[in-house]
């Protein structure tokens, strides 16, 4: 890697204030504001809308699709197996 043209990557928390959640890791993302970790230290936070603890699809409260009803509603209108294709 050429020296002097990549980003810090240092460790910075990332917040999700929907669910009361946040997760240290490494980024080089910044953020104007700092927040005393844990560990005693301060980092940068982020605060993010969504992240694995908010988002449907890891909480499991996602919609499910009726892929049944749609199959027979199609099979209705356009016939099963016409046309020999």
């Amino acid at each position: 890697m050429k020296p002097g043209i990549h980003p810090a990557y240092r460790p910075v928390v990332f917040r999700d204030r929907a669910a009361d959640f946040a997760f240290l890791t490494r980024s080089t993302a910044t953020g104007d504001k700092t927040v005393d970790w844990e560990d005693g230290n301060t980092y940068p936070v982020i605060d993010v809308e969504i992240s694995s603890e908010s988002h449907p699809f890891y909480t499991g409260t996602q919609r499910v699709l009726d892929t049944a009803g749609r199959v027979e509603r199609f099979e209705r209108r356009y016939g099963r197996g016409r046309g020999g294709r």
